[in-house]
C-alpha cells in the first residue's frame, strides 16, 4: 500500500486501540496550555502539570503573569528545567497577549507563531485541542513512529516530518492521530528500550516491525 493507504489503516488501528485521544498537559483556559507547553520542553507532561498548580494559583490570569517578573516566574518553574529561558518566554508572551490581544489567545496560526516562545508544535496544538482547526504536532514520538512504521523516509526535522504528514493524512485527523502517537509511544514503541513489537497494534504494517532479522 502507497503511504496515504497506510496512513489510514494505522489511524483506524491506533482509534481502536486507545479511543480517547487526549493532551496530557492539564488545563481549562487557552493560555495555561500556551504555558505549560514551553514549560514541557525537556520536561515531563507529569511534572509540568504540578508546577503549574503553584504557578496558577499565584497568577490566576493573563495579566497577573503579565505583571510579573521572569525571575519570580524563574523561582516556580525551575523544577521543570531550563527555569530563566522559559520564564523569559513566558513573561514576554503573556505581556503580549496582554498588549495586543486583550488577554485572549489568538486562533490564527501565523499569530500564535509570532508569539515569544511559541514554536510550530506548540501553535499546532493550541490550532488543534483548543481551537478544533487542523494541526498536526510533530513532537519526538511522533517523528520516531511515523520513520518506524514507515509513513515517512528518514526524516528527522520536525517541520519536514509535519508538512510530509499533511500530504497523507486527513487534516481533520491529524491532531488526534498525534495525541495517540504519544500514548503509543510511551506504551509500546518506545526510544530507550526495545520497541515491544509483540504486543504493537501496528506490527502487521509496520516497515520496522517486519525488517528481516
Amino acid at each position: 500500500m502507497d503511504k496515504k493507504e497506510l496512513a489510514l489503516v494505522v489511524i483506524e488501528k491506533l482509534k481502536d486501540e486507545y479511543p480517547i485521544a487526549d493532551c496530557t498537559l492539564d488545563y481549562d483556559e487557552a493560555w495555561k496550555l500556551l504555558v505549560s507547553v514551553r514549560l514541557a520542553a525537556q520536561c515531563t507532561d507529569a511534572r509540568v502539570n504540578v508546577v503549574v498548580e503553584g504557578l496558577f494559583s499565584k497568577y490566576p490570569d493573563v495579566e497577573a503573569l503579565a505583571a510579573a517578573e521572569p525571575e519570580d516566574i524563574e523561582e516556580i518553574v525551575r523544577p521543570c528545567g531550563l527555569g530563566r529561558s522559559k520564564a523569559r518566554d513566558i513573561s514576554a508572551c503573556m505581556r503580549v497577549l496582554r498588549d495586543q490581544y486583550g488577554g485572549r489567545v489568538p486562533d490564527a496560526f501565523e499569530e500564535l507563531l509570532a508569539l515569544p516562545g511559541v514554536g510550530r508544535k506548540s501553535a499546532n496544538l493550541i490550532m488543534g485541542d483548543v481551537f478544533g482547526k487542523p494541526a498536526i504536532v510533530t513532537d519526538t514520538h511522533c517523528i520516531r513512529l511515523t520513520n518506524r512504521i514507515g509513513l515517512v523516509d528518514g526524516i528527522k526535522d520536525p517541520k519536514k516530518v509535519e508538512m510530509a504528514l499533511w500530504k497523507i493524512v486527513p487534516p481533520e485527523e491529524g491532531n488526534d492521530l498525534c495525541h495517540r502517537f504519544v500514548i503509543h509511544g510511551r506504551e509500546v514503541c518506545t526510544a530507550r528500550t526495545k520497541p515491544y513489537c509483540d504486543k504493537c497494534c501496528l506490527a502487521d504494517v509496520c516497515r520496522s516491525a517486519n525488517l528481516p532479522s
